[in-house]
């Protein structure tokens, strides 16, 4: 095995801590690899069309079709998508959605924001069926970038406090209020002043902790862990300080699982971090916009820690795919800004949305994909782990359901992030069928569709391992 390489540590940058980078050589050389005239000519008339940005425009391929859990390029290459933008539980164009979006077309394809509908109204009770315990007030908007402005807004108003902590390394969405809570440096990087009050702290990480403890986490990665010693739970103590020591503070906002570089606290943090909001009138605010509806194999992630926040942002998947749709479910006893406009989007009660809103998270009862993301989620942790076991580059394994994150290192013991590694290893994945999403720089994250077949999710796995086989052998530590 090496160490790591000069060339890995001049490339070590904030600006490699979410996606797949789309600056770097080895983009430049996956471009220049297409052989094919109409992907190039696609590209080309984005790239001149198309504002630049990171992780977006220059693009990685052009794409003509997606059916299922594959998308298929303009030459006709399929690949299995285990990224999918979080939108993808029910994979692409599933016909229960498609067929409810049609019929509600045809009916009333828009209502205005002052008039109600049997379709919106339907989905908000469906939604709060499924929450259960008080999440039974809801507020629908077209993102969820804009959901967590809404929670951000009615925090606010129901403690009278302006200041909110979250956790470093988080993302809650690209607007200026989003990145001002989020905790991704590459995303508020040259934005100026933003929104005053945040502070932010470590998140719970049992792999490369701020605060890490002598004794065993490997348990940690698991939701059923309800050790009260579990070895996070000082990190929930850290939120009790600093609510104590800056004062005015009145939400704390977090995803239960972080979707990027997959981060599993145990249950002990979860029930400390309630037990602290509780005691200081702080709402907690759980963004489950890429994880929600069943990547847990819960419908909501905090129900895998027997938590219930006050506030739940959910987006993403919820429009089955197909229509862009999120919601901010709350409880009764904060329902009590009638006179402000926490929202007021255009598109607050879409009959579109809700429809596909609706046929998704009856897909998912009718199909039983609750109990089929936890019977995979065992199927590909021991196919991780038996991974981990041979290759010396994959110094971490973790995830819940059907979300999962192999962290490359260059060295177990310095855990230096293997940033090329990772960068070869998402290029041989797509050159073989499958896409997937590097975060941290170095974080493999696999979230297949939830409707994947253990057939398919085992020939994602061999490409997954037949590619860590040659970047091992590639960079020498095989």
């Amino acid at each position: 095995m090496t160490t790591t390489t000069p060339k890995s540590v001049i490339k070590a940058s904030h600006f490699r801590s979410e996606g797949d980078v789309n600056t770097t050589q080895a983009r430049q050389e996956w471009t220049e690899s297409l052989s094919d005239e109409a992907t190039q000519a696609m590209l080309q008339r984005d790239s001149n069309v198309f504002l630049h940005q990171a992780m977006s425009t220059p693009c990685l391929d052009s794409l003509e079709g997606a059916e299922g859990i594959y998308i298929q390029d303009t030459t006709g290459k399929k690949y299995m998508d285990f990224h999918g933008n979080n939108v993808h539980q029910l994979g692409y164009g599933h016909p229960h959605v498609i067929n409810k979006v049609t019929e509600q077309m045809a009916v009333l394809p828009f209502s205005p924001r002052r008039f109600t509908n049997e379709t919106a109204v339907k989905c908000a009770e469906k939604l709060t069926q499924i929450c259960g315990g008080e999440l039974n007030r809801v507020l629908f908007a077209p993102g969820g970038t804009s959901v967590i402005g809404m929670a951000l807004k009615l925090a606010r108003h129901v403690t009278n406090n302006f200041k909110v902590v979250s956790l470093w390394d988080s993302f809650h969405g690209a607007s200026l209020d989003a990145i001002s809570v989020g905790g991704e440096a590459c995303f508020r990087e040259g934005m100026g002043p933003l929104m005053a009050g945040v502070e932010r702290i470590p998140p719970a990480v049992s792999y490369r902790g701020a605060f890490p403890r002598n004794y065993d986490c490997s348990n940690n990665n698991d939701s059923s862990n309800n050790n009260d010693k579990a070895c996070d739970v000082h990190y929930a103590d850290y939120l009790e300080y600093v609510i104590e020591k800056e004062g005015g503070i009145g939400a704390f906002i977090a995803e239960a699982v972080r979707n990027t570089d997959v981060q599993v606290p145990s249950k002990a943090y979860w029930k400390r971090i309630r037990e602290i909001c509780d005691k200081h009138n702080v709402l907690l605010i759980i963004d489950d916009i890429p994880n929600g509806m069943g990547r847990s194999g819960e419908w909501f992630t905090h129900q895998a820690f027997d938590i219930e926040p006050d506030i739940l942002c959910i987006g993403k998947g919820v429009g089955g795919g197909l229509v862009p749709i999120a919601a901010m479910v709350t409880k009764d006893k904060y329902n009590t800004a009638a006179q402000v406009s926490l929202g007021h989007y255009t598109h607050e009660k879409s009959p579109i949305g809700c429809a596909a809103a609706l046929a998704t998270m009856e897909v998912i009862e009718q199909e039983s994909l609750l109990l089929k993301a936890k019977e995979n989620c065992e199927y590909i942790k021991q196919r991780l782990l038996a991974m981990k076991e041979l290759y010396p580059v994959i110094g971490d394994v973790r995830g819940i359901g059907l979300l999962w994150g192999v962290e490359l290192v260059t060295d177990p013991i310095t855990k230096n992030r293997a940033y090329d590694e990772a960068e070869a290893l998402l290029y041989q994945c797509l050159n073989d069928g499958l896409s997937f999403k590097v975060s941290q720089g170095n974080v493999a994250q696999l979230s297949p569709p939830l409707i994947i077949q253990r057939d398919e999710l085992s020939t994602a796995l061999n490409i997954f391992e037949n590619a860590i086989a040659k970047v091992c052998k590639d960079f020498g530590y095989l």
